[in-house]
């Protein structure tokens, strides 16, 4: 009886476990906030279906940080999902700085945007450029609000 109870007791575990580590399939897909900073990320990893309201010539794309004050936006080329983060090449919307980024799902509301290889994010604000801090967080909007 031990015998074949051990196997299906491990089994278990695995099993558990891996649906465990399994990502909620809309975590990815939102828009994110930080009032402190004035900015926002509209993004959808799963289908990379988002348009730049006003700037439809780059398409459809994983998706874009911008302001809440102007256009200006730093565009996500592409974004890779690893259980609870996503790997992200950036770019500004002129296409004169880029950076490698990681998001990280914290809870259900809240992630950690962290800036990795190339340019510092900078957004304008009052006629200047602000750089955004290499750690930044950001809440998911709830629906509806």
């Amino acid at each position: 009886m031990r015998r074949k109870t051990l196997p299906l007791l491990i089994s278990c575990l695995a099993a558990g476990t891996a649906f465990a580590q399994q990502t909620d399939s809309t975590a990815f897909r939102g828009r994110l906030e930080n009032k402190e900073y004035n900015v926002y990320m509209n993004i959808d990893f799963y289908d990379n279906d988002v348009e730049i309201l006003g700037q439809d010539i780059y398409g459809k794309l994983p998706g874009y940080l911008s302001t809440t004050t102007s256009t200006f936006c730093w565009i996500v080329l592409s974004a890779e999902l690893k259980g609870s983060k996503a790997e992200m090449e950036m770019v500004n919307d002129y296409g004169s700085e880029d950076l490698t980024a990681t998001l990280i799902q914290e809870n259900d509301s809240t992630f950690t945007l962290l800036q990795g290889k190339g340019s510092t994010i900078k957004v304008p604000k009052a006629n200047r450029w602000q750089k955004l801090p290499s750690k930044l967080t950001l809440i998911k909007r709830k629906k509806g609000k």
